[in-house]
């Protein structure tokens, strides 16, 4: 009799695990996605004037929410990964200038320091980490400080653009959140 009920019990649980699995994956309601993350993942390409793709950054973008930035959320003073989750990288598919350093064609990290009126930026050549947690100063490849600027507008989410240099050499990245943002030149090699 026990053996009996133990069989009927481990029948019936293997019956109910696979109804449930069949209810996860049931075609006939679509596929079971994730949610949208809260700090999607996006990307900024510059080409230059022949149409060649020049440099690249992948990050995610957070979201104010009626929070205090700078100062507060994103300390002052302290490295930042520049966004959210994984660190932003940034591809150059060419070599390229910072403040007349030359930058060798490959992927960095791209990291930050936000101070309240100028932010250290810092491409960085360990690749792949999650945040600033394994962050190394011995592993920057070059640092250099640009002016924060105000903006007249309020930037809900953490955003990149790239614009032509104002003299067409070059590009400018820039990256900007809550009411600030930052403007950091990059130039080809001469």
């Amino acid at each position: 009799m026990k053996k009996t009920f133990l069989t009927t019990v481990f029948l019936i649980s293997i019956v109910a695990f696979s109804n449930l699995q069949a209810q996860e994956t049931d075609t006939t309601k679509g596929p079971n996605f994730p949610k949208l993350d809260t700090s999607p993942m996006d990307m900024v390409l510059y080409r230059d004037l022949s149409d060649e793709e020049v440099m690249r950054v992948i990050y995610s973008r957070p979201q104010k929410r009626d929070r205090e930035i700078f100062g507060k959320l994103v300390p002052y003073g302290e490295v930042w990964r520049t966004g959210a989750n994984e660190a932003t990288e940034i591809t150059f598919y060419k070599d390229m200038q910072i403040s007349g350093k030359t930058i060798e064609e490959g992927t960095y990290t791209l990291y930050t320091i936000p101070k309240e009126n100028e932010w250290t930026i810092i491409l960085n050549n360990s690749t792949h980490s999650w945040g600033a947690y394994e962050y190394s100063e011995k592993e920057d490849y070059v640092r250099i400080d640009v002016p924060v600027r105000n903006s007249d507008f309020t930037i809900e989410n953490f955003s990149m653009a790239m614009e032509r240099a104002e003299d067409g050499s070059g590009v400018n990245l820039l990256m900007g959140w809550a009411d600030k943002y930052v403007k950091v030149p990059f130039s080809p090699v001469q």
